[in-house]
């Protein structure tokens, strides 16, 4: 009786982590599917600010009310942002986007109490440099979720990506984020009618990210993935928006996207990308298809 007890259980438990992984990554298609019709709509004269107007109305219409943060647009040498000193510095400008020049697109939605956090890299017409750092992108992918299955410290991952970098010939551009981060954890958030933001952020993803570094510095974990000693940890479960983010020069492309991690002993259940149907992936696929 225990034991067909404790199955069912389980299996209730199952259930419930399914359903909760499809209520993220519903929220992530609608990210995407918001960062590829903005930037269908892309044309030159646009500004960064228009960009991110575009991709806040286009959320709102479809019943976006709360974010982690605010759409952020960046145009041609802002992709690797260059001269990047200041946080103010990453909000939406009045550039205005040429033929030719390179674009990130990136959204932090909250629908239906789920989080999504994506980063889309595109250009205006053609740019062979950035097509080489969108395929050299795709190692990063690989050796991110192969290391995080070996439960490498968070520390040393970042490391590892940092070194893959260098030796392609780039510049990792997520060392100017705040705290240098790669990655940060994701969670539910309580949904309101309406909720504040503070400098672009919402103030309830705030709170649950704020309630995870309290609970991390009891334990000795980090909500933040970065270069720091205080991310010397293996990955933590959860659900974390991973970005690497390539430069060279004036040219910058990363992608963002949800990595789940599982307290699961099978290497394949231990770690995986929440969904494998997006841009970035679906580039890839045709690429080896051709």
């Amino acid at each position: 009786m225990t034991s067909a007890v404790t199955s069912a259980t389980a299996s209730a438990v199952d259930r419930e982590r399914a359903a909760e992984l499809r209520g993220f990554q519903r929220v992530q298609r609608l990210a995407y599917d918001c960062a590829e019709a903005v930037a269908a709509q892309l044309r030159p004269g646009v500004t960064e600010r228009d960009a991110a107007r575009m991709q806040r109305e286009w959320l709102r219409a479809r019943g976006v009310r709360d974010w982690f943060h605010l759409p952020f647009a960046w145009f041609g040498d802002r992709t690797a942002f260059v001269n990047f000193r200041v946080p103010l510095q990453f909000f939406p400008t009045n550039r205005r986007l040429e033929p030719g020049m390179p674009f990130i697109l990136d959204m932090a939605p909250v629908h239906g109490g789920f989080t999504a956090d994506i980063g889309y890299s595109g250009v205006l017409g053609l740019n062979p440099l950035h097509d080489r750092l969108l395929d050299d992108l795709w190692a990063h992918r690989e050796l991110i979720l192969a290391e995080v299955r070996e439960r490498r410290s968070l520390r040393e991952i970042y490391e590892d990506v940092e070194r893959l970098m260098v030796r392609q010939g780039y510049a990792n551009r997520h060392r100017a984020y705040p705290f240098g981060v790669i990655a940060h954890k994701v969670g539910r958030v309580k949904e309101r009618r309406w909720s504040p933001h503070v400098f672009g952020f919402g103030t309830q993803a705030l709170k649950g990210l704020a309630s995870d570094a309290l609970h991390g510095h009891r334990e000795g974990w980090s909500p933040l993935w970065s270069p720091y000693a205080f991310s010397d940890h293996p990955p933590r479960p959860g659900l974390w928006a991973v970005e690497p983010h390539l430069g060279f020069r004036g040219t910058g492309a990363k992608f963002e996207e949800l990595l789940v991690v599982t307290d699961s002993r099978d290497p394949q259940e231990s770690a995986f990308w929440l969904d494998d149907d997006l841009p970035h992936v679906r580039r890839r696929q045709e690429g080896e298809g051709a």
